[in-house]
């Protein structure tokens, strides 16, 4: 690649770092948050709450307002958009402030993410300079969420307004790089390709309740929750029906018959649920049970940000020589390894008996994320590169949400007592929902590698090689 391409690349591969940055030191802040505004337990739910919805519910449109309005302009407005609420965050003095600023950062990381995402399967041509960009990236985002753990443990020490204020600073030094560097796309024609008004909308209100309902499912009834869904399986109903008949959808339905990008997107729906299930539920047994403080916590769980060194270095070499879905599987399998070493934890494990399981998931997320994200885009035509990266990026927010759900569900239900032996059996009944995640996953990439076709989850032969024509 060109001093250019890695210019632009270093742009995208900066937001998508902000984005998981921002996240994972939220995660950490949240305690000193709470004392220092004196949230409600409902309150400090929906600061995190509030970034799910903006960001889950308007990624698609967010991939689909890429393709035609232009990725460049789409990607410069809405990272100054989270420059901006992101620093209002900083100056909150009361609860809602700090979840409106949240939401609107949620909606500005929906428009952002597909948009850098498709400039790089824009930008870079289809095969190994493509398949490297991609990793690159994807070893960026995990590595920016595993650094937050810790940075964010730090500023939250100091003061947690630096939560807010750190990635203002970090955006706008993008922007200005993004500004000089992304280059120009030509103008779009959109003629035939109104706005689907009618599609975003119920699109946009079915994901969001959608994400609401499995979000809250574990702090609310019965009654409510089933509510919720049944509302946004409604719209979602309506939004079929409204594709159907529209000039110019939102969505086309066709991209859907895409068997290899429907498989990559389950898969990582699946795989996104048990990665953040399982975080979440370490972070309670070193917490609660250990009483690690938050810096302890952070510092022991790096280690699974060793997939951003792998990423870029490692997972380019064995898709090489595998291919994306040999190497999807591997990444899959090590990943329920991982679920499986952790399973029987007991109250006096210490560091050295965890360090397997975190380690062999930082490789399984190495191993997996990328390709899945490289399968996902394969083959899509260019004026839907946006579209096809909202698809993906909502089934990985909506798997970290059906992930945290259920596995505080399971937690809450098997927990008797705050007694340690109580607490414990909570934890390895919630452990066995990753662990059956994974080998869910494992199941739809093992179908795809046996697909008659040969159109695989991931094909066998990196697009582009000599004498292999690039699979869709």
């Amino acid at each position: 690649m060109s001093a250019r391409d890695w210019g632009v690349l270093f742009v995208l591969c900066g937001a998508i770092f902000l984005e998981g940055i921002d996240v994972a030191m939220l995660n950490v802040a949240l305690p000193s948050i709470r004392s220092d505004l004196g949230l409600s337990t409902g309150e400090l739910q929906w600061v995190m709450s509030a970034y799910v919805l903006g960001y889950g519910g308007f990624m698609l449109l967010g991939g689909r307002a890429a393709d035609l309005f232009g990725r460049r302009r789409m990607f410069v407005f809405w990272l100054t958009v989270f420059l901006l609420f992101s620093g209002l965050g900083g100056f909150a003095t009361d609860g809602w402030t700090l979840i409106v600023a949240r939401f609107v950062t949620g909606v500005a990381a929906a428009f952002m993410t597909p948009a850098g995402l498709s400039i790089i399967t824009t930008s870079f041509a289809e095969g190994p300079q493509r398949d490297k960009a991609l990793l690159v990236y994807s070893g960026t985002a995990a590595g920016g969420f595993s650094i937050g753990l810790v940075v964010g443990g730090l500023l939250a020490a100091a003061d947690w307004r630096w939560v807010f204020f750190a990635p203002v600073v970090l955006s706008s030094v993008i922007l200005a790089a993004a500004l000089a560097l992304l280059p120009r796309s030509p103008r779009t024609d959109r003629a035939g390709q109104g706005v689907d008004l009618a599609g975003s909308v119920s699109i946009t209100g079915a994901i969001v309740l959608l994400v609401l309902a499995v979000e809250r499912a574990s702090h609310t009834g019965v009654g409510w929750t089933l509510g919720t869904l049944a509302a946004g399986l409604v719209l979602l109903a309506a939004f079929v029906a409204v594709e159907r008949r529209s000039p110019s959808p939102l969505v086309r339905l066709g991209i859907l018959r895409n068997s290899s990008l429907v498989r990559a997107n389950l898969a990582g729906l699946l795989f996104a649920a048990g990665f953040f299930g399982f975080q979440f539920i370490v972070v309670l047994y070193l917490q609660e049970l250990r009483g690690w403080s938050t810096l302890q916590t952070s510092f022991a769980m790096i280690v699974i940000g060793i997939d951003a060194i792998l990423s870029p270095t490692l997972t380019p070499r064995l898709v090489r020589r595998f291919g994306n879905a040999k190497v999807i599987s591997g990444g899959l399998l090590l990943a329920a390894l991982a679920y499986a070493l952790f399973l029987p934890v007991g109250a006096d494990w210490t560091y050295p008996v965890m360090f397997p399981a975190l380690i062999t998931l930082g490789l399984a997320f190495a191993l997996a994320y990328g390709p899945l994200t490289i399968v996902a885009l394969d083959g899509v035509e260019e004026r839907e590169q946006g579209l096809a990266g909202g698809l993906l990026y909502t089934s990985f927010q909506f798997g970290a949400a059906l992930g945290l759900s259920t596995v505080t569900a399971v937690n809450v239900a098997a927990t008797d007592s705050d007694a340690p032996a109580d607490l414990l059996d909570g934890y390895h009944a919630a452990l066995v929902v990753p662990l059956a995640a994974a080998l869910l996953a494992l199941l739809v990439s093992v179908f795809g590698l046996r697909s008659p076709r040969g159109k695989a989850l991931a094909h066998d032969d990196v697009p582009g090689r000599a004498g292999t024509p690039a699979p869709h």
